[in-house]
C-alpha cells in the first residue's frame, strides 16, 4: 500500500499523558488526554481506562491522528447519540494552539463519567463533554512536531568537528556525524521547504569553500519543544 504524503509540516499533541476532573451536578467527569501515535494506542487507552474506572457508567472516547488530521474517531459509549464523542471531537479539532491555527492531533481523549443522579438532559451532556476535553487541554503540556529535510554533508575526517560547530554556530540543528573507511558525513536537519534546502546550499558553499554538497537523506518528524 503506497501511504499519501502528508501535505502539514507542522502540528501540535499532548505531552505524555494529563487528567482533569470537572463536576457538574454531582456528575464526575474525568478527562483524561494522551499522546496517541495510532488507532490501537488510542484505543488501548480506552481499555486501560474502562479497567482503571470499572465501576463508572461511562468511557466516552474521541481522538485525532495525523499529521493531517485524517483520523477522527469518536464514541457516546452509552450517552444519548451526539451528546458526548461528537462534542469532545470537536473541542480537540477546534483547539487553537498558536497565532490562532488549530492543530491539535496525534491525541486521544477519554471522559470517564461517574452519573450523580440528576439528570443533565441532551444540551447539559453536550456541554459538560465539551467543556470537560477543553478545560484538559487548558493546562495539558503541549508540543510541536515539525517535519524536517534531512541532508548529509561528506567531509574529511579532519573537517567534520569544524564544519559541525561552523552550523551549529550558525543555528543549524546537527542531527550527528558517521564515520567511515572513507570519510565523515555530517547528518543535518532543516526546514521541509525548498526556500530553506536553497539557503542552506548557499551557506554550505560559504563554509566549505564549494568543496561540500547536501545530500538528500529524506524526511522525518521530531518533537520541537517550546
Amino acid at each position: 500500500m503506497t501511504e499519501t504524503p502528508s501535505h502539514a509540516t507542522t502540528y501540535t499533541t499532548v505531552d505524555g499523558e494529563h487528567r482533569h476532573e470537572l463536576e457538574v451536578k454531582r456528575s464526575r467527569f474525568i478527562t483524561v488526554l494522551r499522546r496517541a501515535a495510532s488507532e490501537e494506542e488510542a484505543r488501548a487507552l480506552v481499555a486501560g481506562l474502562r479497567r482503571e474506572f470499572h465501576d463508572a457508567r461511562h468511557h466516552c472516547s474521541a481522538f485525532v491522528l495525523g499529521p493531517d488530521r485524517t483520523t477522527q474517531r469518536s464514541s457516546d459509549d452509552g450517552e444519548p447519540s451526539g451528546t458526548a464523542g461528537i462534542p469532545m471531537l470537536e473541542a480537540l479539532l477546534r483547539r487553537e494552539t498558536h497565532d490562532g491555527v488549530a492543530d491539535l492531533s496525534d491525541i486521544a481523549a477519554v471522559v470517564v463519567r461517574y452519573f450523580g443522579g440528576i439528570l443533565l438532559g441532551a444540551g447539559g451532556l453536550v456541554r459538560a463533554y465539551s467543556e470537560s476535553v477543553s478545560a484538559a487541554l487548558d493546562t495539558a503540556p503541549l508540543l510541536r512536531r515539525e517535519r524536517l529535510r534531512l541532508v548529509g554533508i561528506d567531509v574529511p575526517h579532519a573537517a567534520a568537528p569544524r564544519l559541525e560547530n561552523d552550523l551549529r554556530a550558525g543555528g543549524v540543528l546537527v542531527a550527528g556525524t558517521d564515520y567511515g573507511a572513507a570519510g565523515a558525513r555530517v547528518r543535518v536537519a532543516l526546514a521541509d521547504s525548498d526556500a530553506g534546502a536553497a539557503e542552506f546550499a548557499s551557506r554550505l558553499a560559504g563554509l566549505t569553500a564549494g568543496t561540500a554538497a547536501a545530500v538528500a537523506l529524506g524526511t522525518s518528524w521530531v518533537d520541537v519543544r517550546t
